[in-house]
């Protein structure tokens, strides 16, 4: 968003649904990791390395750099862990189209038939201002 006479840069970050501290979470990630095959590790940019990273950017660009985040938790249905999931990984690194099915059904007997699934979100903000 700009502003006559200044301009904002704005950097958010939440982190995937299997790195949280639940045991629906920790069954979601153990399910994916034996479908991809590799550990899953990666944060989305929510650690503090990244945030570091980002923030450097914003003032190497010129930018005086803010910080704040938001927390909440949401109640998830297995239908939007799913969807959770397809939208955190390339369109590459998806099953193929035929295969969603069963790859839905194989994190439904990972998390035991849950149906519902609270989410803590933690959304870390990185709010750049020209000076």
């Amino acid at each position: 968003m700009l502003r006559p006479g200044g301009g904002v840069a704005i950097v958010t970050n939440g982190a995937p649904l299997w790195l949280h501290d639940a045991p629906w979470s920790r069954a979601l990630r153990g399910c994916l990791e034996q479908w991809f095959g590799a550990e899953l590790s990666q944060t989305c940019g929510t650690d503090e390395a990244s945030q570091r990273h980002y923030s450097d950017g914003l003032v190497s660009a010129g930018y005086a750099v803010s910080e704040t985040s938001i927390d909440y938790t949401d109640d998830l249905t297995f239908d939007q862990l799913v969807g959770g999931v397809y939208s955190a990984f390339h369109v590459d690194e998806l099953p193929a189209p035929d295969k969603r099915s069963v790859f839905a059904d194989q994190i439904r007997r990972a998390v035991h038939g849950q149906t519902r699934f609270p989410e803590p979100v933690h959304v870390a903000i990185l709010i750049g201002r020209t000076k």
